[in-house]
């Protein structure tokens, strides 16, 4: 290892010193999740938003809130319905007849860290107007584009086994997720945890703030300076185009894959190997990394075809059969 990559390293052993006390933080109201809050933290520190799909109950809320309680960030929950409006979100230019002038009012989705919660039961148009928020951090209203608090992160909760009054999130839309999670039940001695901290008419403990967003502003600085060597790059561009040609690489996944993933996928992937990286503690990325996040960013990005479906094969196999049929460096 060179002397720039050593001076890195350590740097980002130092610096990263703050991801185990918010763990710690966190871990102090969340029974178990450690899936759930590393890639909360990843997606944090990657400047990607998440996508989380779960059943009722597995504390994707809490996570959520307490995340941004413990980095000091502003933090709104929007319940999406069915009956929800696009200004209801971003806002809208209310007239003064008084003045005859228009006035901004602001929606929530200007806030550090939004809570969308059960995004999919809201219609097109209302998912729609989080577009140019998720991907440019501003927010037009009439003729004036507002500038969105930094940092700036959408977590959206969907529910899988619920399909009644809910709609199918938009590909253009569901791809500016950096991660999509699927969160699972807890362990049984985890459920025992929660029986003995939560079987209680008391709210949750509250959360004293680890760091401040300006910390995590610096934090994504370093990210972006971890070190990723040529080979890792190559790897990484491999693996999304398997998704799109896998004939190439002797993979017989053709019949299986309607669409690969995006040119988007390339680079959320990288992002996050290298923020996987750091909350490792380490200024460099090993293909290890890559291969432990890479299903969180691919998942949603692979459209099976029907005849996967037919044969019970999901987008989570495809990428498996990905991984294991494209070679590590």
């Amino acid at each position: 290892m060179d002397s720039g990559i050593t001076a890195i390293n350590d740097h980002v052993k130092d610096a990263s010193a703050f991801t185990y006390r918010l763990r710690e933080q966190i871990g102090g109201v969340i029974v178990g999740q450690r899936y759930l809050i590393d890639r909360l933290l990843i997606g944090l520190l990657a400047n990607g938003h998440v996508l989380l799909e779960g059943v009722p109950g597995l504390a994707k809320t809490l996570a959520v809130k307490t995340l941004a309680q413990a980095i000091d960030a502003s933090f709104r929950r929007i319940q999406f319905t069915p009956d929800l409006l696009p200004a209801d979100l971003v806002g809208t230019m209310i007239y003064n007849p008084r003045e005859g002038s228009f006035t901004t009012k602001r929606g929530p989705v200007f806030a550090q860290v939004i809570l969308a919660d059960e995004i999919n039961r809201a219609p097109a148009k209302v998912q729609s107007a989080l577009l140019e928020a998720m991907q440019e951090h501003q927010v037009t209203l009439g003729d004036e584009t507002h500038p969105l608090p930094e940092p700036f992160l959408v977590l959206a909760t969907q529910n899988p086994i619920e399909h009644e009054g809910t709609y199918p999130l938009p590909e253009a839309q569901v791809d500016r997720f950096m991660l999509k999670l699927k969160i699972a039940y807890p362990t049984r001695e985890e459920e025992r945890q929660i029986l003995d901290r939560m079987a209680t008419t008391r709210p949750p403990a509250s959360v004293t703030p680890v760091v401040g967003t300006r910390e995590i502003l610096a934090a994504r600085t370093l990210v972006d300076q971890i070190y990723l060597d040529d080979k890792i790059k190559e790897y990484i561009v491999d693996l999304v185009f398997a998704t799109r040609d896998p004939a190439t690489y002797k993979l017989d996944l053709a019949p299986l894959i309607e669409f690969g993933a995006s040119p988007r996928a390339t680079l959320y992937l990288t992002l996050a190997a290298k923020a996987h990286a750091f909350l490792q503690g380490r200024g460099y990325v090993t293909p290890q990394d890559v291969k432990s996040i890479g299903p969180d960013v691919l998942r949603h990005r692979v459209i099976v075809t029907y005849e996967a479906e037919a044969e019970e094969i999901d987008a989570d196999e495809v990428v498996r059969r990905v991984f294991d049929g494209v070679p590590v460096p």
